[in-house]
């Protein structure tokens, strides 16, 4: 998987479609501090999970995406990471020039060749719907990826599938939610209590077996699972909880470096800085001078 970035008026790809303000694959392989800060959309964003979790804010509310997933970001919604912190994995996204009129009318453009009847149930779905996140919905990925081929090939009639892909695009979304009975994640909420009861209990040292244990699995199946619901093994996706509960102590000055390292399970203040740096390029007081120097 190739990252890129295309972008309107600086990528060739994109001439023939002003709608396209961006599309793109970001594959992150450490934490990045300050990458991700909230800020406001300006059209439609929409964005898939390809591997890793990301904790993300949309529209002030908080939520977590696993693989597969994808997120829809309306035109003047905020956008980004609670933290500015933007997790390792990778995800894929669309930004289309697509206007809002009034509180549930999107203004597609002449490039889309949906009805008006169509474009305003859509709309009205997309503005009504109160949960922004369409769980496990792998056409997402597989739409953002024949768009990418499209442009990049440019072999006949790619300019009509590119706009009819876009439009399946927004079809599947919308009728997935108008299917989307439960408004909560389908992460099984046994693997919701684990995340909890690890976070509760940091500084001891789980095992594999021990955690599998929670949930009463077999550490094969148990390995199977995580990987398949975080993209992570169960020990990397434990350090990354680690991590994401030492980065929220380190804005708090009166903890000292060693009691924060042993407080999230690590093994020692130098165990602790050297994984600290391997995932967000920063020693734990780096970080630290970083943010109280921004306060």
């Amino acid at each position: 998987m190739n990252q890129f970035v295309l972008k309107q008026n600086s990528s060739e790809e994109l001439r023939l479609f002003p709608h396209i303000l961006e599309l793109g694959i970001v594959k992150n392989s450490s934490i990045r501090l300050n990458a991700f800060p909230n800020t406001s959309v300006d059209g439609i964003k929409i964005l898939t999970v390809l591997e890793g979790k990301f904790e993300w804010c949309i529209d002030n509310g908080q939520y977590t995406l696993f693989p597969n997933d994808v997120a829809v970001i309306l035109p003047k919604q905020e956008f980004g990471s609670s933290n500015s912190v933007l997790e390792i994995g990778s995800y894929s996204w669309i930004h289309l020039n697509v206007q809002r009129k009034g509180n549930d009318e999107l203004i597609m453009g002449p490039w889309s060749s949906l009805s008006e009847t169509e474009c305003n149930a859509i709309s009205k779905i997309l503005s009504a719907n109160e949960l922004p996140i369409l769980s496990k919905f792998t056409d997402g990925a597989k739409i953002l990826k024949s768009v990418q081929n499209e442009l990049a090939n440019r072999e006949l009639g790619y300019h009509a599938r590119v706009n009819h892909l876009i439009d399946e695009l927004f079809i599947l979304i919308t009728r997935q939610l108008t299917r989307q009975s439960n408004p909560g994640r389908d992460f099984p909420k046994t693997f919701m209590n684990l995340e909890q009861a690890l976070r509760q209990n940091l500084s001891h040292q789980w095992t594999v077996e021990e955690m599998a244990a929670l949930v009463g699995l077999g550490t094969t199946l148990f390995n199977e699972k995580v990987k398949s619901y975080s993209g992570f093994s169960p020990i990397n996706y434990l350090i990354n909880i680690r991590i994401s509960e030492a980065i929220k102590l380190l804005k708090r000055p009166g903890i000292s470096l060693t009691d924060i390292a042993l407080d999230t399970g690590f093994y020692s203040s130098q165990h602790f800085s050297t994984t600290f740096k391997k995932l967000t390029g920063y020693t734990p007081s780096e970080f630290r001078k970083n943010h109280l120097s921004k306060k």
